[in-house]
C-alpha cells in the first residue's frame, strides 16, 4: 500500500521503528525497484526524528551489509554532521570517515577536520595504509601527536623541509647543528619534543641489578638525578635551555668559583623533570685503556655523590656515542659494568636513556644489560592465594604488564611505571593514553586499551604521595573504591595492583600494604564481589613481598561476610532487566516528586514530561554499602536528597554506570574536583540542555554528603577528615562514585 501510495516517509519510519535486520535486507535487495525514494525517506526523516541509539545502530550496520558505501555516507551525514542528538558518537563519527576512506576519499580530509570524537589512533592508522598520508598528517597534528605526525612526514610523505618546520611550529627545539642533508631521518640527538617523546620507554631490566635501558629524552626523565656531560655542547645547551636561567646561572656561578670541579650540582628547574642535575666534564682520548678508564670515573662520581646525598634513582645518557663518535660497544660495556659493579653493594634504580632513533646504540646497552640476567631456572616464581568470600587476593612476585587478569592499574604519579606498562602495551595504547589526558585532565581515572598486553583494560589512577600518614591511608583507600567501582562499571573480575608508592615514593610500606589489603578485603566481602585481585610485587622488594603475604594471610582483621540487602518495595520485577520505569501520574511516588519539583521551579518549566524511577540493582547496593559505613563511622544519618541537572546523553551514561567522577570539572571544580548536587533544583536546572524536542533532564538523587566542609577549586579528593565539599549553602561535592544514587529521573520542559 505505500508503495502504491507513495507513502515512502511513513514505510521509512515504520522499518527504523521496527529494528528488523532481515526486514531491512529485504527492502535494500538490488532488485527493489523502489529502493532509492524508501532509502532517501530513511535518511532525510526516519533516522533524524529518533532518539534510539538501538535504531541507528540496526540501519547503519543495514547499510553496511547491503553494501551501498555512498548511501551509507549520506546517511551518516546526516545523523552526524548536521546536529543530531548522536552527533558526538564516536563510533558513527568513525564510521563516516571509514565509509568515505572507502567509498569517496576527497572527503576525508574534511571530515577529519570537522570532527572530534572519532579513535584517533586507529583512523590514522588505517588511513596510512590506504596511502592517505596527508590526512594521517591531520590527524596526527589536531590531536597533538607530535612524534606520529612527524613521523608520516618522514617515512610517507618523506618530506625533510616540512618536519623541519613542523617541529619548530610545535615548540620542539632542532638543534643547529643538525646536517640538512640528512635524507632519511631527524636527528633525534638534536630534537626534544617535550611533552611527545615518551620520557621513559624500558624494554629491558636486569633481575639483579635495576638496570634499565630506554629509549626517551634526558630532559623528561623523572629520576632523582640526571648526569651531564658537560663537554658534549649539544647536551649541555639543551639541558641548560630547557632548564631555563635558574640552571645556568647556577652553573655559571659553580664553574666561576671552582673551574676545575670535577661536579657541578644543580637543582632542576623549567622543564627539566629529575630532582637534580649532575654535571661532569669528560674528555675522549684515542687510548682505548685511558678511554675506558675515564668512562669508569665519570660513571662512579655521579653514582658515588647519589649514593652520598641517598638518591634512589638516576639516569645517564650514551656518553660519547654521539658527536665524539667514540666505540659504541666499548662506551656501552664500559658503563653497564661499572653500574653494575657500584649496585652489588648500592642498590639503586639507573637508567640509560637512549634518543629514539639511535637503534644500534641502544641494541648494543641491551646486549650487555642481557648478561647480566640470571639463567631463567634461576628465577623462582612466589604467589600466595587467600579466599576472601566469593573472592581471592593473590600476592605474586613478578611483571604486572605479564598479568593475565581483565585489568591491570597503575599510578599516574608514577612515571617509570607508567612508561613500563604503556611501553609493553604498544604505540596505539600511548596515543590512547595522550588523546584521553588531553581530553580529561582532571580525570580520576584513565582507562586504556590493552594493546599488546594479555589483560583486556589499563587503568591509570591519578594518585599523590604524602608524608602525613593519616591522608596516606585516606589517599589509598580513596584509590582502591576507585578501581573497584570502575572495574564493576566494566563487567570484570579480575584485577592486578601494583604495590603502590613503595619504590620511587618510598611510603612506609606497613601502611601502603595494610590499607591497600583492608580496604580490597572489605570490597570483596561487602559487595560479595566473585573476582581474583593481585597484587603484583617487584621481584627485588622481598620486604614488600612478605607484608603483602602477612595482611592478605591475617584472621585478625575481623571481617565476615555481609549482611543481605533488601531492594525498596516500589521496585517492580522485570524480565528484561529494565533499569528504567516510568512511574503513573496516579501514584503517591510521582505525585510527592512532581510536587516539590514545581515547588522549587516555578516560573522556570512548562511542564513534566515523565518521572522515571532508576532500579539499577548493582549501583543501589554499593550506595547501601557505603549508607552503612557512614552511618557506623559517624553515628548519624547524613543522606539527603539533591538534584543533578545535566544533557540527555549523560542521564543515559549516568543511569547505567552511576555517577563517574572521570568526567569531573567538565562544568567547573569551584568547591572540588567532584561531582556536583543541590538543594536548589533551579541551579541544576543551569547545567541542563534542552534535547531536540526541548526536553531536558534532571535527576533527583540520595546522596550522602557525611562530613563536610567548605571546599575550593584546589581539592581533587576529600580533604583529610571529611566525606564532602559544600558551598555552605545548596551545593555539595562527593568524591566516590558510589556515594550517591539517582533514585528519579525527571524529564521536563
Amino acid at each position: 500500500v505505500c508503495k502504491e501510495n507513495s507513502l515512502f516517509k511513513s514505510e521509512a519510519r515504520y522499518l527504523v521503528r521496527r529494528k528488523d535486520p532481515t526486514l531491512w535486507k529485504q527492502v535494500l535487495r538490488e532488485d527493489n525497484q523502489y529502493r532509492r525514494p524508501l532509502i532517501d525517506q530513511v535518511i532525510q526523516t526516519a533516522l533524524p526524528e529518533t532518539q534510539d541509539p538501538e535504531e541507528i545502530s540496526v540501519a547503519v550496520k543495514a547499510f553496511m551489509d547491503a553494501d551501498l558505501p555512498n548511501s551509507l555516507i549520506e546517511l551518516l551525514e546526516k545523523i552526524v554532521i548536521d546536529n543530531s542528538v548522536f552527533s558526538g558518537h564516536r563510533n558513527l563519527q568513525n564510521s563516516l570517515i571509514l565509509a568515505d576512506i572507502k567509498a569517496d576519499r576527497s572527503r576525508v580530509m574534511d571530515y577529519i577536520n570537522r570532527l572530534e570524537n572519532y579513535d584517533a589512533p586507529d583512523i590514522a592508522n588505517i588511513a596510512i595504509s590506504n596511502q592517505l598520508f596527508e590526512e594521517a598528517f591531520s590527524i596526527y597534528k589536531e590531536f597533538e601527536v607530535a612524534t606520529s605526525a612527524i613521523q608520516v612526514l618522514i617515512d610517507h610523505i618523506k618530506n625533510l623541509d616540512r618536519a623541519y618546520e613542523f617541529a619548530e611550529g610545535v615548540g620542539v627545539d632542532v638543534d643547529a647543528g643538525v646536517d640538512e642533508c640528512v635524507e632519511s631521518a631527524i636527528d633525534m640527538d638534536a630534537l626534544h619534543v617535550e611533552d611527545e617523546i615518551p620520557p621513559l620507554t624500558p624494554d629491558v631490566r636486569s633481575q639483579r641489578s635495576s638496570i634499565i635501558v630506554c629509549h626517551g629524552d634526558l630532559i623528561a626523565q623523572e629520576t632523582d638525578v640526571i648526569v651531564v656531560c658537560s663537554s658534549s655542547k649539544y647536551l649541555f645547551k639543551s639541558i641548560c635551555q630547557a632548564g631555563g636561567d635558574s640552571v645556568s646561572t647556577s652553573y655559571s656561578q659553580q664553574i666561576s668559583a671552582s673551574p676545575n670541579a670535577p661536579i657541578i650540582i644543580v637543582e632542576s628547574a623549567g622543564k627539566i623533570a629529575s630532582k637534580m642535575i649532575y654535571f661532569l666534564p669528560w674528555e675522549i682520548n684515542p687510548d682505548q685503556s685511558i678511554l675506558c678508564k675515564s668512562i669508569e670515573d665519570f660513571v662512579s662520581l655521579a653514582l658515588e655523590k647519589a649514593i652520598e646525598h641517598k638518591y634512589r634513582s638516576i639516569a645517564f645518557p650514551a656518553m660519547g656515542c654521539g658527536g665524539f663518535k667514540c666505540s659504541i660497544q666499548l662506551i656501552s660495556r664500559s658503563m653497564v659494568a661499572t653500574v653494575y659493579s657500584k649496585l652489588k653493594t648500592n642498590p639503586m634504580s639507573v637508567s640509560f636513556v637512549i634518543q629514539p632513533d639511535k637503534k644500534d646504540i641502544y641494541d648494543e646497552f641491551k646486549k650487555h644489560i642481557d648478561e647480566l640476567q640470571p639463567p631463567p631456572s634461576s628465577i623462582i616464581l612466589k604467589a600466595i592465594a587467600a579466599k576472601l568470600g566469593k573472592g581471592t587476593i593473590e600476592v605474586e612476585m613478578g611483571d604486572i604488564t605479564k598479568q593475565k587478569v581483565d585489568v591491570i592499574v597503575g599510578s599516574s604519579s608514577s612515571g617509570i611505571l607508567r612508561e613500563i606498562i604503556i611501553n609493553a602495551a604498544g604505540k596505539e595504547s600511548r596515543m590512547s593514553y595522550d588523546i584521553e589526558l588531553k581530553s580529561h585532565p582532571n580525570s580520576v581515572l584513565i582507562a586504556i586499551p590493552s594493546g599488546s598486553l594479555p589483560c583486556k583494560r589499563i587503568f591509570f589512577v591519578k594518585w599523590e604521595p604524602n608524608d602525613n600518614e593519616e591522608i596516606l591511608q585516606q589517599s589509598l583507600s580513596d584509590l582502591i573504591s576507585t578501581v573497584v567501582q570502575n572495574v564493576i562499571s566494566h563487567n570484570f573480575t579480575s584485577v592486578a595492583l601494583p604495590a603502590i608508592g613503595c619504590g620511587k615514593h618510598a611510603c612506609s610500606v606497613d601502611i601502603v600494604v595494610k590499607t591497600m589489603v583492608h580496604e580490597m578485603k572489605k570490597h570483596l566481602i561487602q559487595r560479595k564481589l566473585s573476582w581474583t585481585v593481585k597484587f603484583v610485587v617487584n621481584d627485588n622488594q622481598e620486604n614488600v613481598y612478605d607484608e603483602f603475604c602477612k595482611q592478605v594471610l591475617t584472621t585478625e582483621d575481623g571481617f565476615h561476610e555481609a549482611t543481605t540487602y533488601q531492594l525498596p518495595v516500589t521496585w517492580e520485577k522485570s524480565a528484561e532487566h529494565k533499569t528504567r520505569f516510568t512511574l503513573s501520574t496516579k501514584v503517591h511516588e510521582y505525585q510527592t516528586i512532581a510536587s516539590n519539583f514545581d515547588s522549587a521551579m516555578k516560573g522556570k518549566y512548562t511542564e513534566v514530561i515523565k518521572i522515571e524511577r532508576i532500579q539499577n540493582e548493582r549501583w543501589y547496593m554499593q550506595y547501601l554499602a557505603h549508607t552503612k559505613d557512614f552511618r557506623k563511622r559517624l553515628n548519624m544519618d547524613t543522606e539527603k536528597r539533591l538534584y543533578h541537572g545535566c544533557p540527555e546523553q549523560a542521564a543515559n551514561t549516568i543511569i547505567e554506570d552511576c555517577f563517574n567522577r572521570s568526567y569531573a570539572g567538565v562544568n567547573g571544580t569551584v568547591y572540588g574536583v567532584g561531582v556536583y548536587f543541590s538543594s536548589d533544583a533551579t541551579y541544576s536546572h543551569g547545567y541542563t540542555k534542552p534535547n531536540a524536542n526541548g526536553e531536558r533532564c534532571m535527576f533527583l538523587s540520595r546522596v550522602l554528603v557525611g562530613k563536610t566542609t567548605k571546599g575550593n577549586n584546589k581539592m581533587k579528593t576529600r580533604p583529610l577528615g571529611f566525606d564532602s565539599t559544600t558551598d555552605e549553602k545548596h551545593i555539595f561535592v562527593t568524591y566516590h562514585d558510589a556515594q550517591a544514587f539517582a533514585e528519579y529521573l525527571i524529564t521536563y520542559k
